[in-house]
């Protein structure tokens, strides 16, 4: 039988692949669980990589292969951090102003409350920053990724979100995205296209590394990207980014979750190979039935909604959606958790989507 790494990148190459390869994102309920100290006993002592062959299931490796996609940011620009108990202040202090940005702290998490762009005049201090920085890529953290990553999967990374998502969720929130695209549409357009610019150099730098499974990482949602934006700013920008990764011999695909059934119509536009974390019902809008008729031949990345992992969801309810799963879209089909298993997760239903899968010899 071939390796995980293997079938992973047998799966983009339109290769026949036996079992299809199941890929769950376990680092955040890995890490939240270490940090609390309610590992189940079972996994007290074992690292992230051996958690993963515990279960026979395969590793995605963003965690490991990201920092291979490195920024050094301007000289002048000066990044100071207060923390408390319950908040974390950050602020970017550059010659032509600066931005703020303060986040809510949990104990999973941080959320933010005040997002660093609020006001139009704001936006020269973001394109300031947005011009200072410098991308490469680390050969040597790269090798020492692979030695981890071992035959888990295949080398895989993300970029950085288009233009329009990163105002949305970086840097203005999605009520101050739409009302700066309202009132200052002129200045909105100027940021976006430079954002378009300065990002060519990252593409230039992904383009020449070796990892050739490359994820948009915008967090599309139809509700924060409905049709006419993802139309007007997004497909254009994805088919330029596509042709560009495609000449490089790479595969590309977006991470869209949550609600989709109205833009993946829009789907077939923008050049995938695939599509990560789509949502199926009961947890998202979309059936099984209906990803398959838009996506056509394109591939599925993950496809098993979160909440079949909670304990108070049945087991055979996850069972017959993986069964489902593997009907409708295999070989074509990077089986998955839409899009990670959360921290009060069954773990021990990954074990059983790993025997489903290789029984059945997806």
């Amino acid at each position: 039988m071939e390796t995980f790494r293997e079938r992973h990148l047998a799966t983009f190459e339109r290769k026949p692949v036996s079992p299809v390869v199941w890929q769950p994102r376990l680092e955040h309920w890995y890490h939240t669980h270490q940090r609390l100290g309610t590992l189940p006993r079972r996994y007290r002592g074992m690292s992230l990589p051996e958690l993963y062959d515990d279960l026979g299931c395969s590793m995605r490796g963003y965690h490991l292969f990201n920092p291979c996609l490195c920024q050094e940011q301007h000289p002048e620009l000066v990044v100071t951090r207060e923390e408390r108990a319950d908040q974390v202040r950050t602020t970017w202090t550059t010659p032509v102003g600066a931005l703020t940005q303060v986040e809510k702290r949990t104990e999973l998490s941080h959320l933010v409350r005040e997002f660093p762009v609020k006001s139009v005049d704001d936006l020269a201090v973001l394109e300031w920053m947005l011009r200072g920085r410098r991308w490469w890529w680390d050969e040597e953290r790269y090798r020492q990724a692979l030695a981890e990553m071992g035959e888990r999967g295949a080398p895989t990374i993300y970029v950085p979100r288009f233009s329009l998502m990163r105002c949305i969720i970086e840097w203005m929130g999605l009520e101050g995205t739409i009302y700066l695209l309202a009132d200052h549409p002129r200045e909105m357009e100027r940021l976006l296209a430079v954002v378009e610019e300065t990002d060519d150099p990252i593409y230039e730098v992904v383009a020449a590394c070796p990892v050739r499974i490359i994820n948009h990482g915008d967090n599309v949602h139809a509700d924060l990207l409905p049709p006419p934006l993802l139309r007007r700013w997004g497909v254009p920008r994805y088919r330029r980014r596509a042709e560009r990764l495609h000449r490089a011999g790479k595969f590309v695909f977006p991470h869209w979750d949550g609600y989709v059934k109205t833009i993946l119509p829009l789907a077939r536009e923008c050049d995938f190979d695939g599509i990560e974390a789509i949502t199926p019902e009961p947890q998202g809008d979309v059936t099984l039935e209906e990803a398959r008729r838009e996506m056509g031949e394109m591939i599925l990345i993950d496809g098993l909604p979160a909440i079949y992992f909670l304990p108070d969801y049945p087991v055979a309810a996850l069972l017959e959606c993986t069964r489902r799963c593997l009907e409708l879209f295999a070989p074509h089909l990077v089986l998955g958790i839409s899009d990670e298993i959360s921290p009060p997760g069954d773990i021990e239903r990954v074990r059983m989507v790993s025997e489903l899968v290789a029984g059945g010899r997806g």
